[in-house]
């Protein structure tokens, strides 16, 4: 299983980023994995992503992201939203990308104001890439930061089970196409076959 943990902070070192790590180490440890996975973080890409010329590290971010069956992304507010910097890089996410991901949404934010942020602004962005987003956003407020163990914890406690729950449900989902893709593939064998010795035997 993958597990990556997209910022979309443009502030390399953010507080953001240290946030989205720690509530993906939360709930990798709930779920039964020691190991919080990679980080993708675009405060090192952001002046490549309209770049004209493909460069290595977006395409090989994308294709993290888009690989990944939990994906976890933080970002701050930014005038009442995500940053344009996550904007931009998942608008060059294909359409249903995120298929078979499961995505946790985080904001960390000054205002409480912005609170529904996270689910009227992100949670659609990933669930329209393809993701299933299985539990409410986490919103937390700067002001928040100082308990951030405590708080982390608590909500991995809540989604820990949907998230384990959903990834099984996707597992179950794999193997159920590909069993089909195995059974139509022996299909068309056989009838190329059956073909083969109808010719053979035509007078």
């Amino acid at each position: 299983m993958s597990i990556v943990t997209l910022v979309g902070n443009p502030r390399e070192g953010s507080r953001t980023r240290a946030v989205a790590v720690e509530a993906t180490r939360a709930v990798a440890r709930r779920i039964g994995y020691a190991v919080p996975g990679v980080v993708v973080d675009l405060s090192a890409l952001g002046q490549h992503l309209l770049s004209p010329v493909p460069f290595p590290g977006v395409e090989a971010a994308l294709h993290r992201v888009a690989a990944s069956s939990l994906l976890v992304v933080a970002s701050p507010t930014y005038k009442g939203t995500y940053t344009g910097l996550l904007k931009v890089f998942l608008d060059r996410l294909p359409s249903g990308a995120l298929a078979g991901t499961t995505a946790l949404p985080l904001l960390v934010m000054g205002d409480p104001a912005h609170s529904l942020a996270v689910e009227v602004h992100l949670r659609p962005l990933l669930v329209e890439l393809g993701a299933t987003v299985p539990t409410p956003g986490l919103a937390l407020l700067e002001s928040q930061l100082t308990d951030l163990e405590e708080r982390l914890g608590a909500w991995a406690d809540r989604v820990a089970p949907q998230v384990t729950a959903e990834l099984r449900a996707d597992t179950v989902r794999a193997d159920t196409v590909r069993a089909d893709t195995v059974s139509a593939g022996a299909a068309r064998v056989e009838a190329a076959r059956v073909e083969a010795a109808e010719v053979v035997t035509a007078p």
